[in-house]
């Protein structure tokens, strides 16, 4: 009883030793899953960016519906136009 006892507990053993081996050696073993988790963490940074940026670009747009000013401001930024009487500074191209 004792002896079968001893050679089922050494197989038990070689045989966690194999499970362990293969999990930590295979392609598809615990080193990928640990890079499987950092491909996730990375993709959810990217995720929570593209979140933050989405919310930015929404206050802009409800500012931009709800402020005459801010309108116009836009506008004159983009076309580069000017109230009459109003002087603008622009850097000279050949400098730099």
């Amino acid at each position: 009883m004792k002896e079968a006892v001893v050679r089922w507990g050494g197989i038990l053993a070689v045989g966690v030793c194999v499970a362990l081996f293969v999990a930590f050696r295979v392609p598809r073993g615990i080193s990928a899953l640990s890079g499987k988790h950092e491909v996730m963490r990375q993709l959810q940074q990217e995720n929570a960016d593209l979140e933050r940026d989405n919310a930015a670009m929404r206050d802009r747009i409800r500012k931009l519906r709800d402020s005459s000013s801010e309108k116009e401001l836009e506008i004159r930024k983009r076309w580069k136009l000017q109230r009459e009487g109003e002087t603008s500074l622009l850097p000279d191209p050949a400098r730099k």
